[in-house]
């Protein structure tokens, strides 16, 4: 059994990693993806990332592709009870379907709702910070998802310091319920984002943090040891890390791996897990065997000249 940790004051409990969805329907079918979602949940991994726009960048799609898959799995498994399914709001989804207003907000919970074949959410989250829409009715429409017993909790991504804090005293002042979740940009080649103002403020008022690219798209996982191996299309989201900067972390991570066993990913993933505020890192997984990655991740433990070695290749 993996350890939870709540998020923030939601009452929610999560395994100590989550499992990024935007997988599914994206670089694996429906019948692949149900064989990692099974393994996932054999192996205690009971939390799933998605949004609804996933994976609409593809062409032909349109967006909830990976919202699809994973509901036609809660259908068929009858696991819905075992699963906390958090997705998101608020990309394009074609003409009239973007933002944060709170009339937008009940058409796309529904059909989230609908794709993801569930009365509830249990995460539901705002995708990226829309400034025009002021908070108090976004906040207000979120509450109103709450008490109707459509969402459980709300949080949401992409947010600077300035405007989460700004959010939080709106719920305050407003009586309103608050985002506990917060879901930055955060790896060992991507600090600057999270770590300052947002990790203070988080760690100030009990905010779960459940940052995405955990992994930093594959770059942590150790398979990128060139310019030469990100040559192909799929490699194209980590060629800014092929530098001087990201090669060091990656010795850095060679050396902890040699000196208390593991893999990259899981010493790259049990370092995110010692920062403050971490509730789960997010990491997707397109085969069964990297989901052991992500269990042995949970276990490991970096003693101090390890985190102190990865801080400084990575500073």
């Amino acid at each position: 059994m993996l350890p939870s940790r709540e998020l923030g004051r939601s009452g929610i409990k999560i395994p100590a990693v989550m499992l990024g969805g935007n997988v599914f329907g994206w670089t694996l079918d429906e019948a692949e993806s149900f064989r990692v979602l099974d393994a996932a949940v054999e192996r205690g991994l009971s939390a799933i990332d998605t949004a609804d726009m996933y994976s609409n960048w593809l062409p032909g799609h349109v967006g909830g592709e990976s919202e699809g898959i994973i509901g036609n799995w809660l259908r068929a498994r009858g696991n819905r009870g075992r699963v906390v399914i958090a997705t998101k709001l608020g990309h394009n989804m074609g003409p009239g379907k973007e933002g944060l207003s709170a009339a937008y907000i009940v058409q796309a919970v529904e059909a989230s709702l609908t794709r993801l074949r569930t009365d509830y959410i249990d995460l539901y989250q705002a995708h990226r910070d829309k400034p025009k829409t002021p908070l108090e009715e976004t906040l207000g429409a979120f509450d109103g998802l709450i008490k109707a017993g459509k969402v459980r909790a709300i949080g949401a991504s992409n947010y600077t310091a300035a405007r989460f804090a700004e959010a939080l005293a709106v719920s305050k002042a407003n009586g309103l319920a608050r985002y506990e979740t917060l879901q930055p940009q955060y790896n060992l080649v991507e600090r600057t984002v999270y770590e300052g103002g947002l990790q203070d403020l988080c760690v100030a008022e009990g905010v779960g943090v459940i940052n995405y690219y955990a992994l930093a798209a594959g770059f942590l996982t150790g398979k990128y040891r060139s310019v030469e191996d990100a040559a192909g299309p799929r490699g194209s989201s980590v060629r800014g890390y092929c530098n001087e900067k990201g090669f060091g972390v990656l010795a850095a991570l060679d050396r902890a791996v040699g000196r208390l066993g593991g893999t990259p990913a899981q010493v790259a993933l049990a370092w995110v897990m010692t920062r403050p505020g971490i509730a789960a890192p997010i990491a997707s997984a397109t085969k069964v065997e990297q989901l052991d990655d992500l269990v042995a991740a949970v276990a490991l433990r970096l003693d101090a000249e390890a985190v102190a070695d990865l801080d400084a290749a990575s500073a």
